[in-house]
């Protein structure tokens, strides 16, 4: 009983808290949705009949596709809990081999969360359908161009609905103050650059408010809506009847048809529902909207067309006309505090789905911050917020009147909804294992009721819809160019990469001179040796003498747990002391700053010595080229032999070092010091603790003496070799390949952040190697 309890006040306390992050963008689309169904041709149409027919369409699109689509079948297909275009792309790819990511292995499959509970969707055979779109490139490329176009109108939504928000939002002030058009557009600006400017500084000391503001904005228009019913037109209950839309079709013919482009506006931001899933849970957000949202917009809207019903000159400003004058500044200040949470929770949303993005490969390299402080999962990406604000500035300046970016909007939110309608049939074919009839009637039913929406809001390009092309088609060419040239790139590693027989060949030393030290070798491949290791060695013939291949990869889960996350390895005999690190993270894991990536791969690969040398390998071992991969973590249930400690002669030997240094006479090494201390302000500290085995019995001496020289290492020096690769198309390449790579994927490469930037390397430590790739 108390467990039960406890779970009911759990889902209480998360559908309250979804108010200020899902439903933002839904609740405040009764600003604009009847000013703009009512554009063109039917504004001649002026009878009840009509009002009321363009109600029952906006009851019956939020009833269809909000309710029904979304909150039963959508908000089912998470994965793992979370949600978003990604999260069904990712579903697809491990359950079917969906994915064009080149660098998965079988031991991903053995990661807790790759499946869920209960799923034996991986036992079952193979169907028909499945296998020829798993064999057919063509159409693993469309999949992925059909979830990018999706993603494109994410990025896009996140550039108009700030816009559309906060502009509709203070459009009242035109109505009731003799404010000029002008003025109010220069408000709007000023509110959307502040709120931009903010956003580094994230949310969590003013996130407790969201959700009070819109509980309270949805009450208000909840009872505003009521006063107009019984003030007006207490008969319009009747239009819930479907009767209605029949009527409002027979009497507006073309223009009804042509209005369904304001019509669709009632239901976006029902993706961002989705979208933000992993905040909270499908309970808690169904029970908001059932119990809170969807009676109070369906009361709106109805309070609305009663008010407009008996008032057909207020149809410009249908909302604020409609707000008894003496609540009219209170509502008015209410809707730009709900336009500013509903625009900055989109604006999060923008954030996530380019770090997902970025994290399957499909967008270039930006800075991707995340505080202690700040709540989890929440991230600031710079590049991105200043070019969504300088975009966002640039609609809502050009766009003088509020329906033409409204038009634009709503077809950037149908268009998303669209791509969602047909990648569920294959969730629940390939996902759900329910039988190919059933993906079948969810498209033809969704689909044909989305198609007749999407083929209205096209009409609405030359009056708006325009931008929401060019933007899509901008961010679409973005992402696809950068997949296309980083899957060349690592092809061509992949067939470069040094042959296993000539590293073994050259004996342990290698043929080099080594040196004390760690060299961490960063590489795309998660097999075999990178032609970057034999450029470097080629050039410079001495490295160090423990050398590790380490691999960050991205595996299609949203979250991968901490202890098996390091999958470790050797290559070649244990007198080479070279291993192979693949580093795997989900694609919503975020790397929090202060991680100490140095000790944890010490102890990782001390584990894996450990594990080795007492035969432990399981199932979550995979065998390759280089020999065995085994995840471990420093403190599992074997206990690694290594500890962590301060000693008095450490500390000693680093002050003699730094005294011996300060000593110098010569200025150039006071310069590489200062400027040493000043980018890694904590190395001094680190510096003093000291990894060393414990005082442990051990079955091989040669454990021992390989712990005693991995410690030694990471003591003495631990550099950082990166690839500094430039990129040209082949010559006997066809001319868009050379255009593709040539301008566009360089263009990217050169104007996107380093990766020395993206993998937290120092860059005191970094050394880049170049390299010359002909794709």
């Amino acid at each position: 009983m108390a467990d039960r309890r406890n779970r009911c006040n759990q889902i209480l306390l998360l559908a309250y808290q979804s108010f200020g992050l899902v439903f933002g963008d839904l609740s405040i689309s009764p600003l604009y949705v009847y000013k703009c169904t009512f554009y063109g041709g039917l504004k001649h149409h002026q009878t009840e009949d009509t009002i009321f027919g363009a109600f029952s369409l906006i009851f019956w699109t939020i009833t269809l596709l909000s309710l029904i689509k979304y909150m039963v079948f959508v908000l089912s297909a998470d994965d793992n809990g979370e949600g978003g275009i990604f999260a069904l792309y990712a579903l697809l790819c491990r359950h079917a081999r969906f994915s064009l990511l080149p660098n998965q292995q079988a031991a991903d499959e053995e990661i807790s969360t790759y499946y869920g509970p209960g799923d034996a969707s991986r036992n079952l055979p193979s169907s028909a359908f499945k296998s020829l779109i798993e064999r057919n490139k063509r159409s693993k490329t469309a999949l992925l161009v059909l979830v990018l176009v999706g993603t494109s109108m994410v990025i896009t939504i996140g550039v108009l609905t700030p816009a559309i928000s906060v502009s509709s939002s203070i459009d009242g002030l035109v109505a009731k103050t003799s404010l000029k058009h002008s003025t109010v557009v220069m408000i709007a600006c000023a509110l959307l650059v502040g709120l931009f400017v903010l956003q580094h500084r994230g949310t969590n000391k003013v996130a407790f408010l969201f959700a009070p503001i819109m509980i309270l904005w949805l009450l208000i228009i909840a009872t505003v809506g009521v006063y107009n019913i019984v003030t007006w037109n207490p008969s319009v209950y009747k239009a819930l009847s479907p009767y209605y839309i029949y009527v409002f079709f027979r009497d507006t013919g073309i223009d009804g048809w042509l209005s369904l482009g304001g019509i669709l506006l009632c239901i976006t931001g029902t993706e961002a529902i989705f979208a933000e899933l992993g905040q909270f849970t499908a309970t808690s957000i169904r029970f908001a909207f059932c119990c809170v949202v969807y009676p109070c917009l369906v009361l709106q809207y109805m309070g609305q067309a009663a008010f407009l019903s008996k008032n057909f000159s207020a149809l410009p400003s249908s909302f604020y006309s409609s707000i008894p004058d003496p609540f009219f500044w209170p509502v008015l200040m209410m809707a730009m505090l709900a336009a500013m949470v509903a625009s900055q929770a989109v604006i999060f949303a923008t954030f996530s789905i380019v770090k997902q993005c970025y994290a399957l490969g499909c967008f270039p390299r930006v800075k991707i911050v995340h505080k202690p402080r700040w709540v989890l999962g929440q991230i600031y990406i710079p590049e991105i917020n200043w070019v969504v604000m300088i975009l966002t500035l640039t609609v809502t300046i050009c766009f003088q009147d509020t329906r033409h970016i409204a038009f634009a909007f709503g077809l950037a939110c149908m268009t998303l909804a669209f791509v969602t309608t047909w990648l569920m049939p294959l969730i629940i074919n390939f996902v759900w294992n329910r039988n190919i009839v059933f993906s079948v009637l969810f498209i033809l039913f969704f689909g044909t009721i989305e198609l007749v929406f999407v083929a209205s809001a096209l009409v609405k390009i030359p009056k708006g819809g325009w931008i929401t092309l060019l933007l899509s088609l901008f961010f679409t060419f973005i992402t696809y160019v950068w997949h296309y040239g980083s899957r060349k790139k690592y092809l061509c590693d992949q067939h470069n990469k040094v042959p296993m027989k000539s590293i073994l060949s050259l004996g342990p030393s290698l043929g080099i001179i080594k040196v004390p030290g760690m060299g961490l070798i960063y590489t795309e491949l998660a097999s075999g040796v990178p032609a970057t290791f034999t450029h470097f060695l080629t050039n410079l013939p001495a490295f160090y003498q423990v050398v590790v291949f380490v691999c960050c990869k991205t595996v299609p889960i949203p979250y991968v747990p901490q202890k098996e996350r390091y999958l470790i390895g050797r290559i070649g005999p244990k007198t080479y002391r070279m291993y192979r690190c693949i580093i795997r993270a989900g694609y919503k894991d975020v790397n929090k700053d202060g991680d100490d990536f140095e000790d944890e791969l010490v102890m990782s690969i001390a584990e894996f010595i450990q594990l080795e040398s007492e035969g432990y390998g399981g199932s979550n071992t995979d065998r390759s080229i280089d020999g065995r991969l085994a995840v471990v973590k420093a403190s599992n249930k074997f206990g690694t032999r290594l500890s962590r400690s301060i000693s008095e002669a450490n500390i000693a030997g680093s002050s003699r070092s730094q005294t011996t240094v300060t000593n110098s006479k010569s200025p150039a090494l006071l310069r590489l010091r200062a400027e040493y201390e000043q980018e890694l302000p904590r190395l001094s500290m680190r510096r003093m603790f000291q990894f060393r085995p414990m005082d442990t019995k051990f079955r091989q001496p040669q454990v021992k003496e390989e712990l005693f020289d991995l410690v030694n290492a990471k003591d003495a020096e631990v550099a950082y070799i990166v690839g500094h690769g430039h990129v040209k198309a082949k010559r006997n390449s066809v001319f868009v390949k050379r255009l593709v790579i040539n301008v566009a994927y360089s263009f990217l490469r050169k104007n996107c952040r380093s990766p020395g930037v993206m993998l937290n390397i120092p860059h005191i430590c970094l050394i880049k190697v170049g390299m010359n790739y002909y794709l």
